[in-house]
């Protein structure tokens, strides 16, 4: 482009000359391109790196979130600490990309916006306990097991009574889904710590909330993706899954299909009770 813009300029200083020069060479005209090209800035310095694209910047937010979200889960940025530099690989991100991603934190509980003293890390019982990428960090960190009982315990307060509804409320559709989650277990069962069997008992517990037709249970959904999700991140599965867990899944299901929610309740509570007990069995109860 800068040639072109240049040959135009220069061609058109003969347009307004004085005197009227000869129609240009073949010859002429390479030579005039060539020294437009010699005195173009581009030519005399080295080519500049180009600005970040949208792409760019939202790879940079990302990345700079999950590295001073991960950070201050683990503790490695305490309560009352500034937010660091961003690391080395991560270059220089704009004002804008470190901006937002303060936002983000700010808007999880993990840090304060001072005056003068900028982002500082928060106590965590300010955080979020519900928000997915904050128990996703805090189950890669340190606190990992108690942050795995933690959610067991949420669990079994939460997914019977969730049961006992879905036996009130479900639709046909949410009996096909619950019906088709348990096949696809069974079938992946030899797998039980790979992701087509994860997938499954995703589908089975997420189906189980929103058949209960309460809102509130279906928004809650992320937090058993994020409990299944960590089991088997951390390697926390059996290759082979129980059994006796497998059964109570097809029970929970049919009892909600029969519209029984004192069956399906029990069933669910062994189903959560379970859980747990093999994450401790797994990590020799640390």
């Amino acid at each position: 482009m800068t040639d072109r813009y240049s040959t135009e300029a220069a061609a058109g200083s003969h347009i307004h000359s004085p005197e009227a020069a000869p129609p240009p060479t073949a010859a002429s005209t390479k030579s005039l391109r060539l020294s437009a090209a010699a005195q173009s800035p581009l030519a005399q310095s080295p080519a500049q790196p180009s600005a970040a694209g949208p792409q760019d910047e939202a790879s940079l937010h990302d990345r700079l979130l999950e590295e001073w979200g991960s950070a201050i889960a683990a503790g490695r940025v305490g309560p009352g600490e500034r937010l660091p530099e961003p690391s080395a690989e991560l270059g220089a991100p704009s004002r804008t990309v470190t901006r937002e991603v303060t936002r983000v934190l700010e808007s999880k509980g993990m840090v304060s916006v001072r005056r003068k003293t900028g982002a500082i890390a928060t106590p965590s019982a300010q955080w979020n306990p519900y928000d997915r990428q904050i128990i996703r960090w805090r189950l890669n960190g340190p606190e990992r097991l108690a942050t795995l009982h933690e959610l067991s315990q949420l669990r079994v307060a939460m997914e019977p009574a969730a049961a006992f509804l879905a036996a009130q409320s479900a639709t046909p559709r949410d009996w096909a889904m619950l019906t088709q989650a348990t096949m696809d277990m069974v079938a992946y069962s030899n797998h039980a710590n790979e992701t087509e069997y994860l997938q499954a008992d995703i589908l089975f517990h997420r189906t189980l909330l929103a058949a209960t037709g309460n809102r509130m249970f279906a928004a809650l959904d992320g937090i058993i993706v994020a409990t299944l999700e960590g089991r088997t991140e951390h390697q926390l599965m059996p290759s082979v899954a129980n059994a006796d867990a497998l059964r109570r899944h097809t029970d929970v299901a049919a009892f909600i299909r029969k519209g029984d929610g004192a069956a399906a309740r029990e069933a669910m509570a062994d189903i959560v009770n379970e859980s747990d007990e093999a994450m401790t069995q797994m990590t020799g109860g640390e």
